[in-house]
C-alpha cells in the first residue's frame, strides 16, 4: 500500500482506532511510527494530523520519538467528523485487486456502508476484511476524510433481501435494462445493489422485482464491469440526492 500524504493543513495525516480528544497521548503502532520516524524523519514538536471516524480530525504533537514507538499529543481538533448521506453499496464480491478498487472508491465518493453479497453467479466467496478495510483506509488519509465506511459481512442475497427495511430504497442496477438512474434516484435512506461478473440470474431478478420499495435501473446502453458500474451507480445517487449537492455539508 502508498504511504500517507502529507497534508496541505501541516503534517502528515493517519487514521487512528484510539479516541481522540484535546490532551490526549497517542501512542502509534510500529508501521506508523516506523513511517513518522523512519521515512517523515519527524522529531519532538512537530505537527502530525489524526482522525478516529468518531470525533473529527485533530492536530497532534509529537512528543516523543522512540526505537519502537512514536507517542503524540493531541493539542487541538482541527475539523468535526463529516456528515455522511445514508447510502450502502451493496455489491457481489469480484476478484482480487477490483474489489479491493472497489471499497477504495467506495470510500472516496462516500458510501455510508460496504456490503459484499453472495450471488449465485458469485465467483469469489471468500473476502479479506481486513485488507478491504485497510484498502479504505488509506484512500481516507490520502483524500481527507473524516469518516470511514462501515464494512458489513458478506451476506447471501436471499438472507439480505428477507430482511430488507422498506425504508430503505433499494436501487436494483440491471444489466437487463431498467429506467434511467438518475430519474430513478430519491431522497432517504438507500442501497445500491450491484451484480457479479455474470450477473443476476432470473430467478434472482423475480426476486428483487418483489422487494418494498425497490427501483430497476439502468446505467446506460453500454455492458459495464462490476467495478465500474459500482462506481458509476455511486456517482449518479451522489450528484442526484447526495453530498456532491451540497459540498459544505462535508466539512
Amino acid at each position: 500500500m502508498s504511504e500517507p500524504i502529507e497534508s496541505s493543513a501541516g503534517g502528515p495525516r493517519l487514521f487512528v482506532e484510539a479516541v481522540l480528544g484535546k490532551g490526549a497521548s497517542v501512542t502509534l503502532p510500529p508501521a506508523q511510527s516506523h513511517y513518522l520516524a523512519g521515512v517523515m524523519r519527524l522529531k519532538g514538536g512537530d505537527t502530525v494530523l489524526l482522525f478516529d471516524d468518531r470525533s473529527g480530525e485533530w492536530a497532534a504533537e509529537v512528543e516523543s520519538v522512540g526505537r519502537k514507538a512514536v507517542v503524540l499529543r493531541v493539542t487541538e481538533r482541527t475539523r468535526p467528523r463529516e456528515v455522511v448521506p445514508d447510502l450502502w453499496l451493496c455489491a457481489a464480491p469480484i476478484r482480487r485487486g477490483r474489489i479491493d478498487w472497489v471499497a477504495e472508491k467506495a470510500c472516496e465518493l462516500g458510501v455510508a456502508k460496504l456490503v459484499p453479497v453472495l450471488t449465485r453467479r458469485t465467483v469469489v466467496d471468500r473476502l479479506n476484511g481486513d485488507r478491504l478495510r485497510a484498502h479504505m483506509i488509506e484512500a481516507a488519509e490520502q483524500c481527507g476524510r473524516t469518516a470511514l465506511p462501515e464494512l458489513a459481512d458478506a451476506v447471501a442475497l436471499g438472507k439480505l433481501l428477507d430482511a430488507w427495511d422498506p425504508g430503505r430504497t433499494l436501487v436494483f442496477c440491471d444489466e437487463d435494462g431498467g429506467e434511467p438512474m438518475a430519474s430513478a434516484v430519491t431522497g432517504g435512506p438507500a442501497a445500491i445493489l450491484i451484480g457479479p461478473e455474470g450477473g443476476f440470474d432470473p430467478a434472482e431478478r423475480d426476486r428483487l422485482r418483489a422487494v418494498p420499495n425497490v427501483r430497476r435501473v439502468s446505467l446506460g446502453p453500454r455492458v459495464l464491469r462490476a467495478d465500474t458500474a459500482a462506481v458509476a451507480a455511486v456517482a449518479i445517487w451522489q450528484s442526484v440526492a447526495g453530498d456532491w449537492r451540497d459540498p459544505e455539508r462535508v466539512a
